[in-house]
């Protein structure tokens, strides 16, 4: 079964410092001032980095005080993993035919056919 991708949601984590901030988080939660102290990024760009990851549904937040703290939706997590494994087989199966292709065309090569 082909799981349909959501340009938008992986558009969110192909930012390098969002997925660095998901592995960050995948033990727990986080706030844009806990987070940024672990990242080359200041305390601004993590609370705007977790704002698109919020809209995305990746991260869910609640009020913690002055801040927000961020924890990973395990759901919609689950459901980029399936999706990534999907397209990592899409690319195993199109590369596998294009290998017997690679390898017919040299047989015929070889062969004089």
């Amino acid at each position: 079964m082909t799981t349909a991708v959501d340009d938008e949601l992986w558009s969110a984590i192909g930012d390098p410092t969002r997925r660095r901030m998901l592995d960050l988080m995948l033990h727990g939660d986080g706030t844009a001032t806990t987070l940024s102290e672990q990242l080359p990024v200041t305390r601004q760009a993590v609370a705007k980095h977790l704002g698109v990851l919020d809209r995305v549904g990746l991260v869910q937040a609640t009020a913690a005080g002055r801040e927000k703290r961020y924890r990973i939706d395990q759901a919609q997590f689950a459901r980029a993993v399936a999706q990534l494994n999907d397209v990592g087989r899409t690319w195993d199966a199109r590369l596998g035919r294009i290998k017997q292709i690679s390898e017919a065309i040299a047989s015929r090569r070889t062969t004089g056919g």
